[in-house]
């Protein structure tokens, strides 16, 4: 193999095609910072809360003192969870009923759609809401 190529994929492919791989640090740090959206004393238990964070609506849920943020728009016909119910760990959509996991985003009905989760935390007082979970958190 000449200086001028490199394997990808088990072909010898002229450099500079691909890019080459990023240490996961360096993922990390392009994702976007974690934003301010409320305080503890905003978010008693069983509440939800309409915020945006970077653009996207979002619904942040106090489970028995655990927040949660999905996204807060029913993926069927484009609800505002954030207007629906809670129940435990599960969110209703109060147009149709379609319920999800907060902890997830996962529907809480076979054969669903899911909504996206995102990572919440607590600096303080002050609740904070960043990037998509990943799947298993």
């Amino acid at each position: 193999m000449s200086k001028d190529s490199s394997v990808h994929a088990g072909m010898n492919m002229p450099s500079g095609l691909f890019p080459p791989p990023q240490r996961e640090s360096s993922v990390m740090s392009k994702r976007p910072p974690f934003v301010k959206v409320a305080t503890l004393a905003d978010m008693l238990a069983g509440s939800i809360r309409h915020i945006v964070v970077h653009d996207k609506p979002m619904a942040l849920c106090n489970v028995d003192g655990q927040l949660y943020a999905v996204n807060a728009v029913c993926p069927h016909m484009g609800g505002p969870l954030a207007s629906g119910r809670l129940e435990g760990c599960v969110l209703t959509c109060p147009w149709h009923g379609w319920t999800f996991d907060v902890r997830t985003g996962l529907p809480d009905h076979p054969g669903g759609h899911s909504v996206s989760a995102y990572e919440v935390c607590v600096e303080g007082q002050d609740i904070l809401v960043g990037w998509l979970k990943r799947p298993g958190q």
